[in-house]
């Protein structure tokens, strides 16, 4: 997958409570710290926990002027597993409206794709890279609720999109500021994140390390390597 693209489509699936519209979010807010442009658009229903949730996003170095949901993604991120093996997702099945030679992040330590999902992708000249997100969130942070920033950070490591201190300005802005207005269920979510920290800006710094080694993580990852999955051991 190219690197250099001016615009990327970006498609969000994964379980309530995992922080997918979080990460759309802080990924618009990184974007403008950046002096670039970003669209995002939230999709949920019920907000429980384990519920489908799908987040949108549309991140480009030109002005966007589309919103709604992402029907042609050129990245699809899953936060779940069960998003493929379940179905637990608002687009079925997941690859649904990818576009050739795109990219796809799957939170797992294990090979999740079917035969049959692995042609369509390799028909596509897909890249998919796999990790387990969520015992890395466990590791660097102390809790699995750091997932969406181990997710974010292999995302923008691979695209890079911006850097470091770009993501940081909008953690900060999103965990320690005062201008962002949550849903419910987001704000039930951020709350258990400040619960699990004594001080916000422990959880500054927890979630920033995450996002720190997955982007190192990210830049031994080659793309251009042909090969259909790349695994990343945690």
């Amino acid at each position: 997958m190219a690197t250099d693209k001016k615009r990327y489509n970006i498609r969000i699936s994964g379980l309530g409570g995992q922080g997918v519209v979080t990460t759309a979010h802080i990924l618009g807010s990184t974007m403008d710290n950046a002096g670039k442009y970003a669209s995002l658009v939230p999709f949920f229903g019920s907000e429980k926990r384990m519920a489908p949730v799908e987040a949108y996003v549309r991140a480009s170095s030109e002005p966007i002027y589309e919103v709604g949901e992402v029907v042609y993604p050129d990245i699809i991120m899953i936060y779940h597993s069960q998003v493929v093996t379940h179905g637990k997702s608002y687009t079925m099945p997941f690859y649904t409206g990818l576009k050739p030679n795109s990219l796809i992040i799957i939170n797992s330590e294990f090979n999740v794709l079917e035969e049959e999902d692995k042609q369509v992708l390799r028909d596509l000249n897909a890249t998919v890279v796999q990790f387990d997100a969520t015992k890395l969130a466990q590791k660097i942070a102390g809790t699995e609720l750091a997932t969406n920033m181990a997710m974010m950070g292999m995302l923008l490591g691979l695209t890079k999109l911006v850097t470091t201190e770009h993501i940081e300005a909008a953690v900060r802005e999103r965990f320690l500021g005062t201008s962002f207005v949550s849903s419910g269920g987001t704000a039930m979510l951020d709350s258990a994140i400040e619960k699990k920290f004594k001080k916000k800006e422990q959880l500054l710094e927890a979630n920033m390390n995450v996002i720190k080694w997955t982007f190192d993580m990210a830049a031994k990852v080659d793309l251009e390597s042909g090969d259909l999955i790349t695994q990343i051991d945690v």
